[in-house]
């Protein structure tokens, strides 16, 4: 290398070569050859240099690494890599890479990217910058190339972006900005949760998002940014640039430049009005399940209380036959959803189990009504109460008995209902009041504010039911 000289618009003084005009005196330097050796082979980048021929008369260790291999001196030519290829992936023959280009048109080739195969497969993408040598006499001798590789600066590029299109396809709003509160980035996620586009809402401030009743919420958040910390599912409201207010989760946290100095801070909000609302009607819906299990439960502790009778077994097919009234209305209830329980499907299942399969003992005539907890249950008792009742002692005691049902909407949302036996024993009025009439007087007159009349003809029993629905 010591006939070698760089052509005065590429010379360097500080390395004690002119760049034109009066060269200074030279350093007193031990040997400019061994000197410029020693800063190639110190450098960290791939620096080689060929002669004019191409061939390769010098390497750094550094070229050496990046091809993975030790070319040939005054043998191998334009590049010391084992495999070459361009950017696409197609095969790139030595006297095609940068290298040879810069010396068959003898001007620098900036910037041309290849990739090089290393004997043992990996591919290491780099850029390379060639250039032509000449000696002291202006004569052509060779050139020189540095070599950057672009691994990592192409993983970074990979990486940053994924990144960035994570943020952007995300279902979530990912908003950047600056410690004053001013808007740098924002995703498509973020204009779908607030309406906005992109270019209405960078460079203006955040507080556009916050309403009016929450605007000191940014101070404190701002705040604590400065201070390092990062702020995790804070959950608050705020509005749409239709006006309109959202519930949303914001997770906030610190963004550092190189230096670690916090410049700014990412936010992410998810919108979980939904999911409020859902909390909302769970929590209702469990206070409303409470209520009726204990409305249902003090139902059967007053039926298994006051039910009587002569012996174990009647006694426990009493309080089963009541309790089975009470669930054939709760299931009622249940199949609607607590919308409400039909009361035909009430009457049905009660008198089922008494009538002929082509209904003539049992007649029904309503229209269709779905009734209330409360008033299903009551009509659930009652007509239990009644069918018992005429099972043992009325119509339903024999063969030609019949049992008329009707019932109709009267003004002011009142359900009218009147039970008629006939074809039966002729009716008498009790001496004493019986279970079933206590529990009917309790839910019908008491609970629900109702009327109930008993009426004991020679053709058989018949009640009348007025309550509200």
């Amino acid at each position: 290398m010591s006939d070698i000289e760089l052509k005065p618009e590429l010379a360097n003084p500080a390395l004690g070569l002119w760049s034109g005009g009066v060269p200074p005196e030279p350093l007193p330097l031990p040997s400019n050859a061994r000197y410029l050796q020693q800063i190639l082979d110190a450098l960290p980048a791939a620096i080689y240099t060929t002669d004019a021929d191409g061939r390769i008369n010098y390497f750094n260790e550094a070229a050496a690494k990046l091809w993975g291999c030790r070319p040939t001196l005054n043998s191998d030519r334009f590049c010391g890599s084992w495999r070459l290829y361009h950017i696409d992936g197609t095969a790139m023959r030595h006297d095609q890479c940068p290298m040879a280009v810069a010396l068959r048109e003898r001007a620098p080739n900036r910037g041309g990217q290849a990739i090089a195969e290393r004997p043992d497969g990996t591919r290491v993408p780099f850029m390379a910058f060639p250039t032509p040598l000449y000696d002291a006499a202006g004569d052509f001798v060779g050139a020189v190339n540095m070599l950057i590789d672009l691994s990592e600066q192409q993983r970074a590029e990979r990486i940053s972006r994924r990144l960035a299109s994570i943020v952007e396809s995300s279902d979530d709003a990912i908003v950047s900005k600056d410690l004053n509160g001013v808007i740098i980035t924002w995703n498509k996620g973020a204009e779908r949760l607030f309406g906005y586009l992109a270019a209405e809402v960078i460079g203006k401030p955040i507080t556009i998002l916050i309403p009016p009743d929450r605007q000191d919420e940014e101070a404190r958040i701002l705040e604590r940014i400065r201070r390092g910390e990062r702020i995790e599912h804070f959950e608050t409201v705020r509005q749409r640039k239709d006006g309109s207010q959202i519930t949303i989760s914001l997770t906030v946290s610190p963004i550092s430049d190189e230096s670690g100095r916090i410049v700014g801070a990412s936010k992410i909000a998810r919108d979980i009005t939904d999911q409020k609302r859902k909390e909302e009607q769970i929590t209702l819906l469990a206070r409303e399940s409470d209520h009726r299990t204990k409305n249902l439960l003090a139902l059967a502790q007053a039926t298994v209380h006051l039910t009587q009778a002569d012996s174990a077994d009647k006694l426990k097919t009493a309080i089963a036959g009541r309790l089975q009234a009470l669930a054939n209305a709760h299931s009622a209830l249940a199949q609607s959803r607590w919308t409400g329980a039909d009361l035909r499907q009430l009457v049905q299942e009660e008198l089922l189990p008494y009538c002929r399969e082509d209904g003539s003992r049992a007649q029904f005539d309503g229209p269709n009504l779905m009734l209330e907890q409360e008033p299903a249950q009551a009509m659930a008792l009652a007509l239990h109460e009644l069918a018992t009742n005429a099972v043992k002692y009325g119509a339903l005691s024999v063969p030609s008995g019949r049992v008329a049902i009707e019932w109709r909407l009267r003004p002011l949302r009142q359900l009218l209902f009147r039970w008629t036996e006939t074809g039966g024993p002729a009716a008498t009025p009790p001496t004493r009041q019986g279970f079933g009439t206590r529990v009917m007087e309790r839910m019908i007159c008491n609970q629900l504010n109702g009327e109930l009349r008993f009426d004991w003809c020679q053709t058989g029993v018949s009640c009348e039911i007025v309550i509200p629905i």
